[in-house]
């Protein structure tokens, strides 16, 4: 737990708050760039584009059944400049009635400073994917020590609007 001198700093409540949160330790001032290391989220969007899509059907059923695979790639987008590609695998873990279904998914956001890595778990209906919210369990370069999460929102098929919640 961060301490601070009362004295020294006189905050709303809400700007408290927050300088708990964000703000370093005071000790960690005073030790320069060697001092302790508090995590900092940053907030970004991205559009995912796909560019290629395989539907592997294990059982040769038709309609989704358990252990069909959804291989993905794509291309990811900051304002409408591409700045990173995407893969994913999404295995059906689980059918229900009514054309409901469980997907479990891996991918990379391979970006210009490293790559991220995601997973979680989603429900798709007839009314298509509800809320997909995947956990960022690590990364490479620039996103080393990532972890936070990832909500996609689908546009459309082929695209799905990500905000990624980073914590390094």
């Amino acid at each position: 737990m961060r301490h601070f001198n009362v004295k020294r700093i006189a905050l709303s409540a809400a700007t408290g708050i927050a300088a708990l949160l964000f703000c370093p330790h005071p000790a960690a001032a005073a030790a320069g760039s060697g001092g302790i290391h508090y995590p900092r989220e940053e907030v970004f969007q991205l559009a995912a584009q796909q560019t290629q899509g395989t539907f592997v059907d294990v059982d040769g059923s038709s309609g989704p059944s358990q252990g069909d695979e959804f291989v993905i790639t794509g291309n990811l987008l900051r304002s409408g400049v591409t700045v990173g590609t995407y893969s994913q695998i999404c295995t059906l873990t689980r059918t229900a009635p009514a054309d409901e279904f469980d997907l479990q998914c891996t991918a990379d956001l391979a970006l210009p400073l490293g790559q991220l890595t995601v997973t979680g778990r989603f429900t798709v209906t007839g009314a298509g994917p509800g809320n997909i919210d995947l956990a960022i369990t690590g990364g490479t370069g620039r996103y080393r020590t990532a972890h936070g999460t990832v909500h996609g929102d689908n546009v459309s098929n082929t695209e799905t609007l990500i905000t990624v919640h980073l914590i390094r």
